[in-house]
């Protein structure tokens, strides 16, 4: 089965859209702050050439989207991606939000709605965290994931990276903490 990789996904806290170019400056707004990628293993992602790749190779993927807060400021992005996953799996990775939405509900909220969503035609999400980067695994684990024996690495910003792998099959979300974060918005 296949599933739409650019859906628009609303919940009462955030909505995800397709991420389009003239989201550019409202996203590097957002990721321009050194703050969000200090414990990330791209790190040097706040400048501007290293976002500008970061955010072509977004758009080229047909697979990202842009998170936007009830206002409709956008906060963030993430994207699902096939290249790393087994049959039968998808990954949702490369998420960032704006350190302001960072300790509430949002990520937990863009997580189910992306979770919900790929569970409809995936028996399985995925998701890559950089083995150092504790801040994005305690986040992961809040929602739900559990950790796997399985390890990639990655050349990140000029070195190697060693990546746990996390997941999320459809019983766990069914039974997890994001169950009923994905509502629409009323």
């Amino acid at each position: 089965m296949t599933i739409d990789l650019q859906p628009t996904l609303t919940s009462a806290g955030v909505t995800l859209r397709p991420l389009r170019a003239n989201d550019w400056d409202a996203l590097f707004a957002v990721a321009s702050d050194p703050a969000i990628w200090v414990i990330h293993p791209a790190h040097d992602r706040w400048q501007e050439p290293v976002f500008r790749a970061f955010f072509a190779e977004a758009l080229a993927s047909g697979a990202a989207l842009v998170a936007l807060e009830p206002g409709g400021a956008i906060i963030g992005s993430s994207r699902f991606d096939r290249g790393r996953a087994e049959p039968g799996e998808i990954e949702i990775g490369w998420t960032f939000l704006a350190r302001s939405h960072w300790g509430g509900t949002t990520n937990g909220a863009m997580k189910a709605l992306m979770v919900g969503h790929a569970l409809t035609g995936f028996e399985r999400v995925i998701f890559l965290i950089g083995e150092t980067n504790l801040r994005s695994r305690r986040a992961i684990e809040k929602i739900g994931a559990a950790l796997t024996d399985r390890i990639d690495e990655a050349e990140m910003a000029g070195r190697t990276v060693r990546h746990v792998v996390y997941a999320i099959d459809r019983a766990g979300f069914a039974s997890g903490p994001l169950v009923g974060l994905d509502r629409p918005r009323r």
